[in-house]
């Protein structure tokens, strides 16, 4: 199994590197997998981070994009339209939010409906 090494500590991930364990998630390692995404982690992505990691805890599986969108909208003042909200998420995680909030967030990728 792959692993990432975080605050001197191997963390397994799987093949995508999305996280084995979710008790295994701490800042650090979101920190980490942003490093190796080349992403940088401003307050807007920590707030999408937990968020994700809060509504899995609640609803056992990730949130959509629809679902993002309406919980953190009545959250953030500075965004009251859907749509100026959408495209402020992809400047922040530009080649799929939810995927790259899911492994920032140790939380598994939600499967998609068939």
């Amino acid at each position: 199994m792959p692993t990432i090494k975080v605050e001197n500590n191997d963390v397994e991930v799987n093949e995508q590197g999305f996280l084995l364990n979710i008790k295994d998630w701490s800042e650090a390692y979101a920190e980490a997998i942003a490093r190796l995404d080349n992403i940088k982690l401003y307050n807007d992505h920590w707030e999408l981070i937990y968020y994700f990691r809060e509504y899995f805890q609640q609803n056992e599986h990730a949130p959509s994009m629809h679902q993002m969108i309406m919980g953190m909208m009545p959250k953030t003042e500075k965004f009251h339209d859907k749509k100026k909200y959408e495209k402020h998420i992809y400047s922040l995680f530009p080649s799929d939010p939810i995927r790259n909030i899911c492994k920032l967030s140790g939380v598994p990728m939600k499967q998609p409906d068939t």
